[in-house]
């Protein structure tokens, strides 16, 4: 009998290099000539994975933002990782912006992971555990397949496959 081989579909994010890019946008913010006494502010929530954006107008806010991604780009963090939400009129006419840092895969996104991969029509069985899904096939082609597959689709979120075995 073939041994099985197998894969763990997950989406995760590593806090602490949120943590390095948010401590770096916030060193920056008063360091450039062009945001130093704009008024412009960055909050991190770790235990929420949520970080806010305030600032005087949404253009402002705009570039703050293209500086936390850019942050997050160099520490490794797909931009896929956070959603912003629309901007918010908040109390002196600044503007304020949250953007939620994804971490695990919700219900919706699993199924629509699931039922994509039993399109494929391949010998892999999947099975759902909790906010991961387990891949597995006596092939490694065919894994090699379906991580193929899966880093062309788009679930709105950054996918990364561990546990390959």
């Amino acid at each position: 009998m073939a041994k099985e081989n197998s894969f763990d579909i997950v989406s995760q994010v590593d806090m602490q290099e949120v943590d390095n890019a948010f401590q770096q946008t916030r060193k920056e913010l008063t360091q450039r000539y062009d945001l130093k006494d704009s008024g412009a502010r960055v909050e991190l929530d770790k235990q929420k994975h949520e970080m806010t954006v305030e600032a005087p107008s949404d253009f402002v806010a705009g570039q703050v933002i293209d500086i936390v991604s850019s942050k997050l780009v160099r520490r490794g963090i797909e931009l896929g990782a956070v959603q912003w939400g629309e901007p918010q009129s908040i109390s002196g006419g600044n503007v304020r912006r949250e953007g939620h840092i994804i971490s695990g895969i919700d219900k919706d996104t699993l199924t629509a992971i699931n039922k994509d991969l039993k399109a494929l029509k391949l010998k892999i069985k999947t099975q759902i555990e909790g906010d991961k899904i387990r891949v597995s096939s006596a092939s490694r082609d065919t894994l090699q397949d379906v991580i193929a597959h899966l880093r062309e689709a788009d679930f709105g979120q950054p996918l990364q496959f561990v546990n390959y075995r």
